[in-house]
């Protein structure tokens, strides 16, 4: 539950510093080098994590997120289609990720979702990625 009307939260998807602030994970720094929130829009994420750069080199630490929106029904349901581009090919690939927006008596009920994720990606830690995606967009939007 987000203390925030559909709106609010939909509306985070037309500003490329709010999309960042709440989509780019932990522990990585990231920009929105293309952000056109429209049915079959597409977007470019770019991120930059430190700590795999330290363990891993420079290469290891940039990834780049392309995708397309797919579906994108106003205060109700974002879907991205993503393709990750890793310079280790187990964490390249592509998924989906669906954002469900639902009014609440208080707030709204949101969940987001992803399916067919790279191979080298834990199932558990991509969860808890995304619940600390959904605190950011609380945070932004409360």
């Amino acid at each position: 539950m987000i203390l925030a009307t559909p709106r609010q939260l939909f509306r985070t998807y037309f500003d490329a510093e709010k999309m960042k602030s709440w989509r780019v994970p932990d522990g990585a720094t990231g920009t929105y080098s293309v952000l056109e929130p429209q049915p079959g829009g597409r977007f470019c994420l770019n991120l930059l994590y430190s700590d795999r750069a330290e363990i891993d080199g420079p290469e290891a630490a940039i990834e780049i997120i392309t995708g397309t929106f797919t579906e994108f029904l106003p205060d109700e349901r974002v879907v991205e289609a993503i393709r990750y581009t890793n310079a280790d090919a187990a964490y390249s690939g592509m998924m989906t990720l669906t954002l469900t927006i639902e009014p609440a008596k208080v707030g709204s009920k949101v969940s987001l979702h992803a399916t067919g994720m790279p191979p080298a990606l834990e199932v558990t830690a991509h969860r808890a990625t995304l619940a600390a995606a959904l605190r950011r967009l609380a945070l932004l939007t409360e």
